[in-house]
């Protein structure tokens, strides 16, 4: 147990948030520190799979509650509309809870959570500047003050305070790819799956939220210039219908009703050779952002959090930092990869494309369960066990 730790965690999103819902269970005093003024999300989608789905559970949520069911991912042609491969998960692991969050509602009941932990969360709290030595941690804030803390946790994502300070500063690229994001109100009737409609050199994903109220939407598109890091750039919707101007029917509805769109330059991220000091460490997307096309981001930042708090609470803190890496680093690297080659994937041209999608056609027919098994590594791993 962690009773008597006073640990600061940076960030209050997906990451911080669950990192210090897990080490209050585990009975520490936590504090986070989040530099906006209030705990505020604008409309977006997550899909939270079985692996992210075990870890809230044993953070004391019911996340179905606040969530839709998946029933599966559908792969299809962007230009005729017709399906490539349906990997159902309502058929083959009926069992499992795939999950479709309005990411203000995961933050808000991770939120909630952490407060009824005896979590405190401070609000207007940019950090500056970070000092640790062999008895803790200091944090000097903007605008004046500091806190003493035996633990700092870095949850604070890809501009992450923390992390140029154990790694020095990150090097990203740009993939060459844009992506805009979306939410228009549902029709009624859409399916309860994530639909990937592929392209040469673009895609676009869409699936339902909140009671099939609302559509997520994030599209995809390989161009030369590209927009600044980070996804709270307003874009242009005539733009981007512009941009998808020759997809299917279907699809050119659907992205006609958006009447605002954020648009983001896609970067990788090199994962971080360091992810701790002696009294440091970091989780989420400070230690390894991934490229958005595994759904995956919000997964591993459950499973950092209860790795994290797991090795803290049962090993001598110059033994959890280092184990928790060790435990974490090649499955995120696995992940990352995974969300590489989907990126290439999804945007395959010429002959090459067709091959593709021939062969992906054949095995849904043939092979539906294998398909669907062929994700057990990532799905069916458990943190929590």
């Amino acid at each position: 147990m962690l009773i008597g730790q006073n640990i600061a965690v940076l960030g209050a999103g997906v990451a911080g948030l669950a990192t210090a819902r897990a080490l209050a269970m585990r009975g520490a005093q936590v504090t986070v520190y989040e530099k906006a003024p209030e705990i505020t999300e604008v409309g977006a989608g997550l899909q939270i799979t079985p692996n992210g789905v075990a870890v809230l559970r044993a953070l004391g949520f019911d996340p179905v509650a606040h969530a839709m069911r998946s029933s599966g991912v559908r792969l299809i042609d962007g230009y005729m509309g017709a399906q490539i491969l349906h990997l159902d998960f309502a058929k083959y692991k009926p069992d499992s809870d795939f999950l479709l969050f309005h990411r203000a509602d995961l933050i808000d009941m991770l939120y909630e959570g952490a407060r009824e932990s005896g979590v405190r969360i401070a609000l207007s709290h940019a950090v500056e500047d970070i000092r640790g030595d062999t008895d803790g941690v200091t944090l000097s804030f903007a605008g004046g003050g500091e806190a003493r803390h035996d633990i700092v946790i870095g949850a604070d994502g890809l501009h992450s305070k923390l992390r140029p300070m154990l790694n020095g500063p990150a090097k990203p690229f740009f993939t060459g790819q844009t992506a805009w994001r979306a939410t228009v109100p549902a029709l009624g009737g859409e399916d309860a799956a994530a639909m990937v409609h592929i392209a040469a050199g673009r895609h676009v994903v869409s699936y339902p939220l909140r009671d099939g109220t609302l559509i997520n939407i994030v599209a995809v598109e390989e161009r030369e210039d590209w927009a600044e890091e980070g996804w709270h750039h307003t874009g242009d919707p005539t733009e981007m219908m512009t941009h998808f101007s020759n997809f299917c029917p279907g699809v050119k509805a659907l992205l006609s009703r958006v009447e605002s769109v954020s648009r983001w330059g896609l970067f990788r991220h090199p994962v971080a050779a360091l992810w701790h000091s002696e009294r440091t460490a970091l989780v989420g997307d400070a230690a390894h952002p991934t490229l958005p096309f595994l759904a995956q981001g919000a997964n591993m930042a459950l499973e950092d959090a209860w790795v994290l708090s797991d090795c803290i609470a049962n090993l001598p803190l110059d033994q959890a930092l280092p184990a928790y890496q060790a435990r974490r680093r090649a499955r995120v690297v696995k992940v990352i990869e995974a969300a590489n080659a989907n990126a290439r994937n999804y945007h395959l041209k010429g002959a090459s494309r067709f091959i593709g999608h021939a062969g992906l056609r054949l095995a849904g027919r043939v092979a539906g369960k294998r398909m669907v098994d062929k994700f057990a590594w990532l799905y069916d791993h458990d943190v929590t066990a």
